[in-house]
């Protein structure tokens, strides 16, 4: 069990990423090349990627990649610099600008017993070529296993967001922290906050900002770093659908909704999973609460939303055929050329915002268990 425990001011530094971090999909989603956790979900993806690495001729630069991310156990810190950065050059560069003492220490750790691989040696010894290496690595990594799912991530983000968002604006700092412990294996009381964790651990946050991140590639646990001197940061998993590579693949050969109404009209619809108010729509959008208000509307007219009163509170919720238009099972409104034609006027678009080659399995190395930091 991993517990967390908060000041008041803590609480009122509390943040939620505003997506997911490509430096903590990159590890992560390494983790699942080296295991077979939760295979209904992203066996598909493992076999896709696997075949990608191999047509690109990365499959041994991933596997020495592996050398220093392991599935199981303890994996450095230093790869996992980012708080929800959107740029994965940004969170490459801070990786190659660790210290050589924390990249000795951190990659010491991972061979206590040693024998040190002789490229993990270089590594915690600094070495240009070496580092330069890694960047070069990670980055190619990045571009064959994480970016192409890249509209599947931000969209599960999205909605986990947008409630988040609800429930913060409900209830504060305390309904932030209330709405994780929803989750199987969570609670939540008072300043506290637990979750499921291979090992007891309490982390005090004390008055420092700590950073919720979702991610994608993160299954069943949450992680955290184990430098309890970092900014602290806690990554809990998006748990995407069965079929969601699917979905993906679907989408992408069929008309894009955003051609459709929009990008910001896209994405209210895509994270009206559940009804919202229209304050929380523009909070999880990062959009004036006018231009959160004319959006719904839009969708409205067009008969993609339907709105309801609920006591003191307005809320949207998605129809059916704003869900098959999404899925791609419904012609356009008829409306669609009125729904589109105002993202046309100044302002209103942005206003207010592989089993050949296969990676060897963390199994055949040590007994299977989750990371420990984390």
């Amino acid at each position: 069990m991993l517990e967390l425990s908060f000041s008041d001011r803590a609480l009122a530094r509390l943040r939620v990423a505003k997506s997911v971090d490509p430096m903590w999909e990159i590890a992560l989603s390494l983790h699942l090349l080296q295991n077979q956790e939760e295979a209904l979900v992203f066996g598909p993806w493992r076999r896709e990627v696997r075949a990608a690495l191999q047509a690109a001729g990365l499959t041994a630069a991933v596997r020495g990649l592996a050398l220093i991310c392991p599935a199981t156990g303890y994996f450095p810190d230093f790869l996992t610099p980012g708080r929800g950065d959107p740029d994965v050059a940004t969170g490459v560069d801070r990786v190659l600008s660790t210290p050589r003492s924390r990249l000795c220490a951190e990659l010491s750790r991972l061979y206590p017993r040693g024998p040190v691989p002789r490229g993990v040696r270089a590594l915690a010894l600094g070495d240009p070529s070496a580092l330069r290496g890694l960047g070069g690595v990670l980055q190619r990594y990045h571009q064959v296993a994480v970016a192409p799912y890249t509209a599947a991530m931000r969209g599960q983000a999205a909605t986990d967001r947008a409630r988040r968002a609800e429930a913060a604006l409900d209830r504060g700092a305390e309904g932030l922290l209330a709405s994780y412990a929803q989750a199987p294996g969570w609670e939540h009381e008072g300043g506290y906050l637990r979750a499921p964790y291979p090992r007891e651990r309490s982390v005090d946050v004390q008055d420092r900002a700590l950073t919720v991140v979702p991610s994608f590639f993160c299954v069943r646990t949450p992680l955290a770093l184990v430098d309890d001197s970092l900014p602290p940061v806690l990554v809990h998993p998006l748990s995407p659908a069965l079929g969601w590579l699917t979905r993906l693949r679907e989408a992408e050969v069929r008309p894009p909704v955003t051609q459709l109404v929009g990008s910001s009209r896209a994405e209210m619809l895509e994270i009206l999973e559940r009804p919202m108010t229209t304050t929380a729509l523009a909070a999880a959008l990062r959009l004036a609460l006018s231009t959160a208000s004319r959006h719904a509307s839009v969708l409205r007219e067009a008969g993609l939303v339907a709105t309801r009163r609920e006591g003191n509170r307005v809320l949207h919720e998605r129809t059916a055929l704003g869900r098959a238009l999404l899925d791609g099972s419904a012609p356009a409104p008829r409306t669609a050329s009125r729904v589109g034609a105002p993202l046309r006027e100044r302002g209103a678009e942005g206003a207010g915002r592989v089993p050949a080659g296969r990676l060897a399995s963390s199994g055949e190395r040590q007994a299977a268990m989750p990371p420990s930091r984390r």
